[in-house]
């Protein structure tokens, strides 16, 4: 709890980033909504695989640091900076061209050319949130998350005021909208980055590491290990994600209304799963630093403690749905309001979906962070494949387009990917993490 609490509430800070941005552009009316839907969806979906190579570092840093190894724990974060460099080329490419990619898609042109204009704003803050990610993964693997916590949560109240500024024109600059909103973004991106930077650089224990005074020196093969230990978490993470991308994509073939209502769902959803994902990231730390000490049951114990966590919080939300759907919703649009009352029947609706993915999607979250401890990437990488591809996305389909349940069939198709994903992953785990176990 006291390495996990503060990572969890870092990761929601980092989503209520998203869910300020979702709360501010529904003022704006659905159409706008609607567009950010789809920017976030390119967004994150180009960044996914490149966050996940990052993430890399967790392990890598946190079995070096319990071996009290410091050379490589000062290579590992060197070279997840470099990594971080290359991949944001890659990423900014995807996202600055966006617009190309959602007509490719089917998309309405209206939303297309929104949230063509929001990506063009934030591809310019794919670079320092890359950086954060690498920094941030160091000083967890280190057991040294309140910083973090403490910058993130500051850049809540930065996107704030930069939204407001930017989105209605404040100070002498122009109303700008929803591209306002990506502006502001990319300020709160480069804001966190550059803080983050300093105290890596002016703590005193760092020093020994040698992150920044060495970073000059390219060091090919820890840049293989690392990219060889991070691209299954990064293919991972994008087979989930795509997961809910692809549902965004099919929620516009079924009209505004559904993609504006699953946009405010999936945001809810979005922002508790910050809790387990945050768990399940101190779990990879815990299991992470066992595993470099040699402590095979302290590491089973370390995964499972996550899980039950988990499964604790999520059970609440779940609760919280079911028994409060419209207050929920009120959260991100005006109930009294004529025009939004379509969009807000079903996304109470959708909400009782949300509610059935809960416990699971906690399940599967903390199982894999724990894996991830244990440098096991590439068959939990085989296994998200058959869940998110195999069962949900094509149940999602099928009941959506063949049975027309439309936005309940897609729903439902995301519950049973995750269910399945959570079961494959735990038994995996628990062979895994045998005192007899190779």
């Amino acid at each position: 709890m006291a390495l996990a609490l503060p990572i969890v509430v870092t990761q929601l800070a980092h989503i209520s980033l998203g869910f300020v941005d979702t709360v501010m552009v529904g003022r704006l009316g659905p159409e706008a909504l609607a567009g950010v839907a789809l920017g976030n969806t390119i967004f994150f979906n180009a960044l996914i695989f490149c966050m996940g190579i990052l993430m890399a570092v967790g392990p890598l840093v946190s079995q070096a640091f319990g071996a009290h190894d410091d050379e490589a724990i000062g290579r590992s974060v060197r070279q997840g900076l470099w990594m971080a460099a290359s991949l944001g080329l890659v990423a900014f490419t995807v996202i600055y061209n966006g617009e190309t990619v959602l007509r490719w898609l089917g998309q309405d042109e209206a939303n297309v050319l929104s949230a063509g204009a929001y990506l063009r704003a934030i591809s310019w803050g794919i670079f320092p949130f890359l950086g954060l990610v690498a920094l941030r993964s160091f000083a967890e693997a280190v057991s040294r998350p309140k910083a973090v916590t403490a910058i993130v949560m500051s850049g809540v109240g930065v996107n704030i005021f930069l939204n407001w500024v930017l989105m209605f024109g404040k100070f002498g600059f122009p109303a700008m909208g929803l591209v306002g909103t990506g502006w502001a973004s990319t300020g709160v991106y480069t804001f966190n980055f550059l803080l983050l930077a300093i105290w890596v650089l002016r703590t005193h224990d760092f020093k020994q590491y040698h992150i920044f005074s060495r970073l000059s020196r390219p060091d090919s093969h820890m840049f293989k290990e690392l990219f060889r230990i991070g691209w299954p978490i990064g293919a991972s993470m994008g087979i989930e994600t795509s997961l809910f991308m692809l549902t965004v994509v099919m929620m516009g073939w079924i009209g505004t209304t559904q993609l504006a209502a699953h946009q405010v769902a999936i945001q809810c959803a979005a922002f508790t799963f910050m809790v387990p994902l945050g768990i399940g990231m101190a779990s990879s730390v815990r299991v992470g630093q066992c595993i470099g000490r040699r402590d095979l049951e302290g590491a089973r114990r370390a995964g499972f403690t996550g899980v039950a966590l988990s499964v604790t919080f999520m059970s609440a939300t779940a609760i919280l749905f079911l028994t409060f759907p419209s207050q929920v919703v009120s959260l991100y649009l005006d109930l009294s309001e004529p025009a939004n009352a379509a969009v807000i029947a079903m996304a109470v609706q959708l909400l009782f979906f949300a509610a059935a993915f809960q416990v699971v999607d906690g399940i599967q979250v903390a199982v894999m962070g724990a894996l991830r401890g244990m440098k096991d990437t590439f068959q939990p990488m085989v296994l998200s494949v058959f869940s998110y591809w195999g069962v949900g996305l094509v149940s999602g389909y099928l009941l959506a387009f063949r049975a027309g349940m439309e936005e309940r069939g897609l729903w439902i198709g995301l519950v049973v990917g995750l269910a399945t994903a959570a079961v494959l992953l735990t038994v995996r785990f628990v062979r895994l993490s045998r005192p007899n176990s190779s």
